[in-house]
């Protein structure tokens, strides 16, 4: 005969913030925004020229990466594709081959992301040019990018109490590709009228 299972344990209750202590998104949101602010600073305008001048010469801009990092390279995709660059994010069913003339955008803060690592190595055998968006400057998909555009974000431990995880380089990932697309419209003419043109109208 089974025996009985008893009832599991109850679990602690924990520890309520008091409500005389000062709420914690206002803080974070002006840690974030600073850090994020400092990171794009440091980015090199030799990079980004060099960025814009690989997608200008590629025949297609392919954008891959996993978790919130894949989130950013999508909301990039979609832009690219509102300036009229045919664009692909990797594993949708419209994506086409990869080719040698082709621009592959990969984004990893690690640059060590098991599914990214792979598809830059399978890329760069296929003769594509790698761009690799991290911010670690001695990861494996730096070393094999064409390009490296560095997002360093600080750690410690009020990083970990406001930003915790990849929401720094998440964060300024998004900020620094909003960034290059609006030096792709000074550098072209594309205007928001222009790019309108090309939202979907089937959402």
């Amino acid at each position: 005969m089974a025996a009985k299972r008893g009832k599991p344990p109850r679990r602690a209750p924990s520890p309520a913030a008091s409500a005389s202590e000062p709420m914690a998104h206002r803080e974070a949101a002006h840690y974030i925004l600073n850090q994020v602010r400092a990171t794009v600073d440091n980015v090199d305008d030799t990079d980004v020229r060099r960025f814009l001048d690989l997608m200008r010469g590629a025949k297609s801009v392919i954008v891959f990466g996993r978790g919130r990092s894949g989130f950013v390279g999508r909301g990039f995709t979609v832009r690219l594709t509102h300036l009229g660059v045919p664009a692909y994010f990797v594993g949708e069913t419209v994506s086409p081959p990869v080719h040698e003339d082709d621009v592959v955008v990969l984004l990893s803060g690690s640059g060590e992301t098991f599914s990214v690592v792979v598809t830059g190595q399978v890329a760069k055998k296929l003769g594509s040019r790698i761009v690799t968006i991290t911010g670690q400057p001695d990861s494996t998909l730096a070393k094999l990018a064409d390009l490296t555009v560095l997002l360093r974000t600080p750690t410690g431990e009020r990083q970990r109490a406001l930003a915790p995880l990849g929401t720094l380089f998440e964060s300024a990932a998004a900020v620094f590709l909003d960034g290059v697309i609006a030096e792709w419209m000074r550098t072209t003419g594309a205007t928001e009228e222009s790019m309108r043109a090309r939202h979907a109208t089937l959402e």
